[in-house]
């Protein structure tokens, strides 16, 4: 149940980005106005909303149909492939010596320069762009349940050594229960990064005649000049990761609230 105190927390924070939010918008309107921007460099807001109501449709299918569903299944084996690792290498110390650095290695390599090898590799496809948001998204997951997965209070270690648990009942009972929190706070930051991998692997994948994903919209949209149709896709592309962020934080108060402290 929600108390007293955290409603009024919600409320005055609600209350702060609306405000941030309409004081942005006023800024950005004055600009435009004051200087006289010409709506190829920088339209007004209005002509960015109107944009994006003339498009909402190719924007829709972009969000939820391609780019947001490459989003939610990249993020999902990022989640699967990290946590499996991430329990590899709690268990052996030299595999995490040895290996962890690669993994290190996929979020330093830039990924412009990893996405059009993976096009000759998987081609042109739907698939190409998940495993661009994977090697995007899988860092930050692998790297928080490691951690968690490794900081469990020593004292309960010893007593599971004393009643001569093994490594399995230890890592069921004791180290993933206390890794949970540690996962959840990886999973938001790869639920921001996982749309970014989307989009940029859009960017090579995407045919600019076809437009399937918001990273071939924007793609399109600058090379016709349409500047307002551009920062339309770039809200919508902030809005998904958003999404992602707030769905990740609602299952961990909702369905894993016992394992995550506030």
């Amino acid at each position: 149940m929600v108390s007293s105190s955290d409603r009024k927390d919600w409320a005055l924070s609600f209350l702060l980005v609306v405000s941030v939010a309409i004081l942005g918008l006023l800024t950005w309107w004055f600009i435009v106005w004051h200087f006289e921007l010409p709506p190829a460099l920088l339209p007004s807001p209005r002509q960015c909303w109107d944009a994006g109501l003339e498009n909402r449709q190719v924007l829709f299918d972009a969000v939820f149909k391609s780019t947001g569903l490459a989003s939610v299944a990249g993020l999902a084996t990022s989640i699967f492939l990290g946590s499996l690792l991430a329990m590899i290498f709690s268990q052996s110390k030299k595999l995490r010596l040895a290996f962890f650095p690669y993994i290190i290695l996929l979020q330093t390599v830039p990924i412009v320069a990893i996405a059009p090898l993976l096009i000759i590799w998987s081609g042109y496809t739907f698939r190409t762009v998940v495993i661009v948001t994977v090697i995007v998204s899988l860092f930050p997951i692998v790297n928080s349940v490691t951690t968690g997965l490794l900081s469990i209070d020593k004292d309960e270690l010893d007593l599971f050594r004393v009643y001569r648990a093994g490594r399995f009942k230890t890592l069921r009972s004791l180290q993933i229960p206390s890794a949970v929190q540690y996962l959840v706070v990886g999973t938001k930051t790869s639920a921001a990064l996982a749309v970014i991998g989307a989009i940029v692997a859009e960017f090579f994948v995407g045919d600019a005649t076809n437009f399937t994903g918001l990273g071939t919209l924007m793609t399109g949209w600058q090379a016709l000049a349409k500047t307002d149709a551009l920062i339309a896709a770039l809200f919508c592309s902030a809005f998904l990761g958003l999404f992602l962020f707030g769905f990740v934080h609602l299952i961990s108060v909702t369905i894993l609230r016992r394992w995550v402290v506030s």
